[in-house]
């Protein structure tokens, strides 16, 4: 009978201490819970604000005893991706944005080709000194990822590729900004840098850089002016218009760079779109009858295809 009692009593004690502990546990837990989550009275805004979009479009046509003629098939097939990362508290504003291009073109009697390639970065950091008006430093980068081709009937000659050409410019100046959807910087104090990395493209005296050399520096006037607006429920547009002027070589032939990208929205993850993209820049000498003359670059681009938002 004793050993029943002290049996009863060994349990009862361990359970008590079981409990116990298991209390304690839970009442730890629940306190580390309570303090990672966000205070309801807590209304600190948050500061930075992140997006953007990601599109893949094609187009494909097939032929087959077509008296009109032809390829016998073709397909296109076009990417395009940005994102943007934009900062605010108080009167700083920093304004990053990425946009990537990238398309290929393949039919029968061309092969396979590159239709698109940019990789484009701008960082913009401004202070606020006048209302609308920002103090702004500017950065931007922008290049290609492949090697780029000029053809003509008998051959391909490279005429691009990775860092060849590359544009690296710094600029200090004052940013017009009445909204969000909208931008106006103006500088008189910019540097840029021409970089051709590649030593077979370097030999050729390229892109205003001299032969055998790998950069320039180029110091002169910058302006940009950025515009994303909706133009209707499902019609949206984004652009920017760069315009640059070298001080010391020529500053009436003003380099320009001009992309468009409009958007029609189908549903929710079908898209048509239309790139338009002008560029022209009197130290890209590839073209005439030589090819040693400079031109009004277009591209333009139609595609339909799937649309994401980023978040």
């Amino acid at each position: 009978m004793r050993r029943w009692i002290l049996l009863a009593i060994a349990v009862c004690a361990y359970t008590t201490s079981y409990c116990q502990d298991d209390i304690t546990v839970k009442k730890l837990q629940s306190e580390m819970n309570r303090q990672l989550r966000r205070d309801a009275a807590d209304t600190t805004p948050w500061n930075w604000v992140k997006g953007g979009t990601v599109a893949l479009n094609g187009t494909q046509g097939s032929l087959r005893n077509w008296a009109a003629g032809g390829d016998k098939f073709s397909m296109a097939i076009n990417s395009y991706v940005n994102y943007y990362l934009f900062y605010r508290n108080g009167r700083q504003n920093w304004d990053n944005n990425l946009d990537f291009n990238f398309g290929l073109l393949q039919s029968t009697s061309a092969g396979t080709r590159k239709n698109d390639d940019r990789v484009d970065l701008l960082s913009k950091y401004g202070y606020n000194f006048d209302g609308k008006w920002f103090l702004s430093g500017l950065f931007n980068f922008r290049t290609q990822l492949f090697d780029g081709y000029s053809y003509s009937s008998v051959n391909k000659t490279l005429s691009s590729t990775f860092l060849s050409p590359a544009y690296v410019l710094t600029s200090l100046g004052f940013d017009y900004k009445p909204s969000a959807k909208f931008s106006a910087f103006i500088s008189p104090l910019t540097s840029r840098w021409v970089i051709v990395a590649s030593r077979k493209l370097a030999a050729k005296g390229l892109y205003g850089v001299d032969s055998g050399r790998h950069a320039i520096n180029e110091f002169g006037a910058f302006a940009s002016i950025n515009m994303v607006r909706p133009m209707s429920n499902n019609i949206s547009y984004k652009g920017r218009l760069d315009l640059f002027s070298n001080y010391r070589n020529k500053p009436q032939n003003i380099d320009v760079f001009f992309t468009n990208y409009f958007a029609f929205k189908i549903n929710r993850y079908l898209a048509a779109t239309y790139n338009l993209d002008i560029i022209y820049d009197d130290d890209v000498r590839l073209f005439g009858k030589q090819g040693r003359s400079p031109s009004l670059q277009l591209k333009s681009l139609i595609g339909i295809g799937f649309t994401m938002r980023l978040k």
